[in-house]
């Protein structure tokens, strides 16, 4: 399995995170521009370290997903706020043939590990989520995987805050079958870039409203013939 971590200036996280991949993954650490070393703190781990000029998570995301050559791609957050090794029953489940994408339902662990602003924003996109696509979702966590074939058949566009989003609503679109998973969060280690703030996030619901407004998409002819 590939695990995409999109990193920006998590020096700090870094060694956490990596030493929770779990035994045989490999750690694709995308360095969206870091200035602290993280590139060079990566690498010494025994990451591999894809480049990606352009800012943006979804930019981040996307340079890790063209960069996983293994059959399921995982995601995860570079900060330390969710264990890269929680990823297992997703990939047990995508492997069974029980789901086409899992998303990880964020539990938090501590008092701060998920600021009320940033709850507020992820329920009013859960909603507008059902609204356009009929999923019950609860979440849209980072935490996340699928087979990278149906990944990127989907076409992802947005290179901002919307990727995840746009990745849930276009598999939506698709038929995929998709599954939440519990799984715990904690507070991530420095300062959030994007849900740190009442702007950062609602920027972010900004980028997601612009997904959500988008028409449905075809339904890609290779992930439409891997359902099941």
């Amino acid at each position: 399995m590939d695990v995409v971590l999109p990193c920006l200036d998590e020096a700090e996280a870094l060694p956490r995170v990596l030493e929770r991949i779990p035994p045989g993954w490999r750690a694709l650490v995308v360095d969206n521009g870091s200035t602290d070393g993280s590139a060079g703190i990566a690498r010494a781990l025994g990451a591999r370290v894809v480049r990606e000029e352009r800012r943006g998570f979804g930019a981040a995301c996307h340079a890790g997903l063209s960069a996983a050559t293994a059959d399921i791609v995982c995601f995860c957050d570079c900060d330390a706020s969710l264990d890269p090794a929680d990823l297992v029953p997703f990939v047990r489940r995508i492997v069974a043939g029980e789901a086409d994408l899992v998303l990880g339902r964020r539990r938090p662990q501590a008092r701060g590990a998920w600021p009320v602003h940033a709850r507020a924003g992820n329920l009013a996109l859960a909603r507008l989520l059902r609204r356009r696509t009929g999923l019950r979702l609860r979440d849209l966590g980072p935490l996340r995987a699928a087979r990278r074939e149906d990944l990127v058949s989907l076409g992802l566009t947005d290179r901002r805050s919307g990727y995840p989003l746009q990745m849930v609503v276009r598999a939506a679109d698709a038929g995929w079958r998709i599954a939440e998973y519990d799984v715990p969060y904690r507070p991530r280690a420095g300062t959030s870039k994007v849900t740190g703030t009442w702007r950062g996030t609602w920027q972010a619901v900004r980028d997601m409203s612009r997904v959500l407004a988008e028409p449905p998409a075809p339904r890609p002819v290779a992930a439409e013939g891997a359902r099941r």
